[in-house]
């Protein structure tokens, strides 16, 4: 199987980054493997699509570790491919992480990866999908009954009258991630709204959302594949991150740490009433983030964690997910590749 995955930029990729770990067992299955950023794609005169790509050559590696150091040392071997001629293309960078700084990269990535879908490439998740899900609007498309109370806007006087309704409310922005430029409102801090506001909306708009109390025991990244929760031997992929101190952002890199997570019949019953609409986007690996009995986000784009889920489990999931491609890349070949990609992705 060739297979290709996209990410933001080579150069700032790391060494535990749910993407390498994924390439280090695409590649000791016997596959070859191209990395390549959103930024090495060219749609050529001849009307196929091209990459400089980055490879290495085949073996096995005891460990992602020394697989990311050939991918990013002297042993790798950069070359202009054909993503037309991929088997499978698997679109893992974070628009949000370029919107401010590289506006061109948010969507080129999907945009590309829909031209290779109509030469049979497989591409998950589905490029049309991700399209509809290019702003934290797309939360807003999934049953009411999982997400906490939201208001979208940009006016200060619908946000203030939403603070003294609920008391405590959460403000983000519409655009981003990471837990960048997320307040905890509460009445007594009504004096300085205008500010946090200005803070959110420089940006565009404004997500103003109900504030679940379960949050302070943090939350849990449970991972969907192919619209069922990710279960191998009876572990599921998932994990819970847990605040630090008084920081209300549970996100590794915001200082939250990490714990096994235990998927009870809530988180179960959450996943099951958003798998339709995530198989009918054609959403591969998906994240789910879980607070008491409400979602906080689904993570479409590129869902990280499948390390701390192994840490806790002891299962190397990134396997079951390479062997989910192949039978993906066996069924293209073996009925052609005239189906349609949100089909393969979701099978």
């Amino acid at each position: 199987m060739r297979l290709g995955f996209v990410v933001n930029d080579v150069s700032t990729e790391q060494v535990g980054y749910t993407t390498i770990r994924l390439a280090c067992d695409a590649v000791n299955r016997g596959h070859q493997v191209y990395v390549m950023g959103a930024g090495d794609f060219a749609y050529d005169l001849d009307e196929s699509i091209r990459a400089r790509a980055r490879t290495v050559p085949p073996k096995k590696y005891k460990s992602h570790e020394t697989f990311f150091e050939d991918l990013t040392g002297k042993k790798a071997v950069s070359e202009r491919i054909s993503v037309d001629d991929l088997d499978v293309l698997m679109l893992r960078n974070v628009p949000s992480d370029d919107v401010i700084t590289r506006p061109w990269a948010a969507t080129i990535a999907h945009e590309f990866g829909r031209m290779a879908t109509r030469r049979g490439v497989i591409v998950v998740n589905d490029p049309n999908g991700l399209a509809k899900a290019a702003s934290k609007m797309y939360f807003q498309l999934f049953p009411a009954e999982v997400r906490p109370a939201t208001l979208i806007t940009r006016d200060r006087d619908e946000i203030r009258a939403m603070v003294k309704d609920l008391h405590r409310i959460v403000l983000k922005p519409l655009q981003g991630s990471g837990g960048a430029s997320v307040f905890l409102v509460r009445p007594d801090d009504l004096p300085n709204l205008n500010q946090m506001i200005d803070a959110v909306s420089r940006d565009g708009y404004v997500i103003a959302q109900e504030y679940l109390t379960a949050a302070e025991q943090g939350d849990t990244r449970l991972f969907v594949m192919n619209g069922r929760p990710l279960r191998v031997a009876g572990k599921y992929a998932a994990f819970r991150r847990l605040r630090k101190g008084d920081d209300m952002r549970s996100n590794i890199h915001a200082g939250g740490k990490l714990a096994p997570a235990e998927i009870d019949s809530t988180a179960l019953r959450i996943a099951e009433i958003v798998r339709p609409k995530l198989v009918q986007d054609g959403m591969f690996l998906v994240g789910l983030d879980i607070v008491g009995d409400k979602l906080m986000e689904i993570n479409v784009f590129s869902p990280g964690g499948l390390g701390s889920a192994q840490k806790f489990t002891k299962v190397n999931f990134s396997r079951y997910v390479i062997e989910a491609l192949e039978r993906k890349a066996d069924y293209m070949g073996f009925y052609g590749r005239n189906f349609d990609n949100t089909e393969v992705c979701t099978l």
